[in-house]
């Protein structure tokens, strides 16, 4: 069997990315109380648009026809992650740790078995299926807090569900890009999910903000964060992530994705004094081997 040597280059491009987006996590949870969650996404998809529209702007007047061709599915695709998936996780964030966040979300593999199944007819072999349930198994031990009472009375923490949620969103909209991505370069099909998902966001974040007993205070605090997920997880983790799949395969790199929860671990110790529970290793083993289980040919 072929195996993929790592240097130190593709080893930071594989490792950087989750990095970025456990910081995500963190920030979103420091952004609570302080910036409304669906307004902060609103502002941080903003910002990633400015920055990508000089770079990609010739792309766009360049496949301008297959950007109107694609409209409906470039529309859907902005709705489900970045109006949707994003808003949930920052949802999340006000009433969940970043830790249970990162560990619910390292558990997309199980949801998109189901939703393949489901809604792309899809067919899996048995390990697929044993990998999804070691992957729930995983999900349970962060749902229940490692309290199985929980599950009978359901007394989940609000913040939970909308990261389940927000799971379920990412994973449609993954067969989305499996089944039917418009045959454009990444930086003009980003951007136009981009916009899309701005406009589509534009309407509720304006609910919030009309919902607020006090005006938004604005702060460094708020400009060091809005500036951070603007840059930082939205734009520069999904290039370096597209060169890391490219260096390394599409194989390899989903095993660095588990990275998310334990470096969300480790900052959320560092910077929120949120210290993992022993609940949380279990879900990490049991989520880890799952996607390994599900991803071994």
């Amino acid at each position: 069997m072929k195996t993929t040597r790592i240097d130190a280059t593709t080893l930071f491009l594989l490792t950087f990315p989750p990095l970025a987006w456990a910081g995500n996590a963190i920030v979103g949870r420091l952004a609570a109380g302080t910036v409304p969650p669906i307004t902060l996404n609103l502002v941080r998809w903003i910002i990633a648009a400015l920055l990508l529209a000089p770079y990609a702007w010739r792309g766009v007047m360049t496949h301008r026809a297959a950007l109107r061709q694609h409209l409906a599915m470039l529309a859907t695709m902005g709705l489900l992650s970045i109006a949707s998936y994003n808003a949930f996780q920052y949802l999340a964030l006000t009433t969940s740790t970043p830790i249970n966040v990162t560990l619910i979300g390292a558990s997309t593999p199980l949801f998109l078995l189901l939703i393949g199944a489901c809604f792309f007819h899809e067919r899996f072999r048995p390990w697929q299926v044993a990998g999804a349930l070691l992957c729930l198994l995983g999900v349970s031990f962060v749902l229940m807090r490692g309290e199985p009472e929980r599950l009978a009375h359901l007394e989940f923490v609000p913040g939970d569900l909308y990261m389940l949620a927000a799971t379920i969103t990412w994973s449609f909209y993954t067969w989305l890009l499996r089944k039917h991505r418009p045959d454009l370069p990444l930086p003009v099909l980003l951007l136009a999910q981009i916009v899309a998902g701005v406009i589509a966001s534009i309407p509720v974040a304006a609910w919030e903000l009309g919902r607020l007993t006090e005006p938004l205070q604005w702060s460094g605090k708020v400009a060091w964060i809005l500036l951070y997920v603007g840059t930082v997880p939205s734009l520069l983790a999904y290039f370096v992530w597209d060169r890391a799949i490219s260096r390394a395969g599409a194989q390899l790199p989903v095993f660095f994705i588990t990275l998310t929860p334990l470096f969300a671990a480790v900052l959320s110790t560092v910077l929120l004094g949120e210290s993992p529970h022993w609940y949380h290793g279990m879900g990490l083993v049991c989520i880890g081997a799952g996607i390994w289980l599900a991803q071994r040919r």
